[in-house]
């Protein structure tokens, strides 16, 4: 039974916790048509060792349930003064022709000189980040695909007037099959042959128990995350085919072939299951989305065509600063061993690496950056 200070201490959290929804690199929330008040009563006899033993209190306290009231979305809503509620736009200033020449051979090979690249959830985010990422590193074009056009716009202006880089906004929602074979497309004809695909649109309904779990969201979540991956990584390979000699090589003689680079954007949760928060249909899709890229990078090695994924642990986004997660957040820091969340920058060397030359002898690979959180 609950202490009294217990109790006092979990009534002062708004009645919250929700359902996550991250559309296409927007992170909004999406209203559920009933509460869920996830109440972990006992501590799993398998929990991670080397982390203090949590009360029901403390989990209370991280763990939410869903309301529509105004209180809970303004608790959910990150904060305007906090620099994460922002887009992340920064100053970028991307590599001249002239820098380019003085760099080192090992340098030289983070260079995306002549490169275009494709960025699904573009528009902000990670997907921003990496956007601003490719620029930086001398990129020819990019094209953002997302499914906000305002925002979309607005971020792609502002990208070309600072570095200069044609950055062009598509409106593009991957669980549109047509619209996403329409306008790889039209990328190919306005920004030229396609060289790099990051497709880092995703959601998550978060905090539901799997036995609460509605069919139509668990069939959304894996429509997005898994298949969304799928279409645009099968639409943007079926123009790099086409752009390169179709017979058939061994591995160790396609040295002489275009180097071109697929990044599917998975998770951490893909390889182990996250505490304290129940996300049975992200944590499937993910997983899907790393061995379709294995798949992937097995039958297109022979073109050129590299398949990676990148799998973040807890970052530090403006999806996760937010009051209602507070408590939840103190709990992964517990169970990183750097004691911390990602920065989103963090991301952006490996991204570069893996899109470029540097990573050319990569593929298949899912590369986890998460503090070491799977590792305990």
């Amino acid at each position: 039974m609950l202490s009294r200070t217990m109790l006092s201490r979990a009534s002062l959290l708004p009645r919250i916790a929700r359902r996550r929804y991250r559309s296409h690199g927007a992170d909004i929330f999406y209203p559920p048509s009933r509460g869920v008040a996830p109440l972990i009563e006992s501590e799993s006899k398998s929990r991670r060792r080397f982390h203090k033993q949590h009360t029901t209190a403390d989990v209370l306290l991280a763990s939410t349930e869903t309301s529509n009231s105004p209180s809970v979305k303004n608790a959910l809503r990150p904060s305007s003064c906090d620099p994460a509620a922002e887009s992340s736009m920064r100053m970028t200033q991307p590599l001249s022709s002239k820098v380019m020449t003085t760099l080192s051979p090992t340098f030289q090979r983070f260079a995306l000189k002549d490169k275009v690249a494709i960025v699904t959830g573009g528009a902000r985010g990670l997907g921003l980040n990496m956007t601003q990422a490719l620029c930086e590193s001398g990129i020819k074009a990019v094209a953002i695909f997302d499914i906000q056009p305002t925002l979309g716009e607005s971020m792609a202006a502002a990208l070309s007037t600072s570095t200069g880089i044609p950055v062009k906004y598509y409106n593009v929602d991957v669980v549109d099959e047509e619209s996403v074979d329409s306008a790889v497309q039209k990328v190919a004809t306005e920004l030229g042959q396609i060289d790099i695909l990051i497709n880092s649109a995703g959601v998550a309904f978060s905090n539901i128990p799997a036995e609460r779990y509605k069919m139509s969201d668990f069939e959304k979540t894996i429509n997005i995350n898994l298949m969304g991956s799928f279409r645009i990584a099968r639409a943007v390979g079926r123009h790099m085919i086409a752009a390169t000699a179709t017979r058939t090589r061994p591995a160790s003689s396609n040295a002489d072939l275009p180097d071109r680079s697929i990044i599917l954007i998975a998770s951490m949760s893909g390889t182990i299951v996250n505490y304290p928060q129940p996300q049975a249909a992200y944590n499937a899709s993910k997983a899907g989305v790393i061995q379709l890229s294995k798949s992937l990078a097995s039958e297109w090695a022979r073109y050129g065509i590299r398949v990676n994924t990148i799998s973040p642990g807890y970052m530090d986004t403006a999806l996760n600063r937010v009051p209602a997660l507070e408590g939840q957040k103190e709990m992964w820091k517990e169970r990183t061993p750097m004691g911390r969340l990602g920065a989103v920058e963090e991301l952006n060397g490996l991204v570069v690496w893996l899109a470029g030359e540097g990573g050319r002898f990569c593929t298949g690979a899912d590369l986890r950056v998460d503090g070491g959180y799977s590792i305990w």
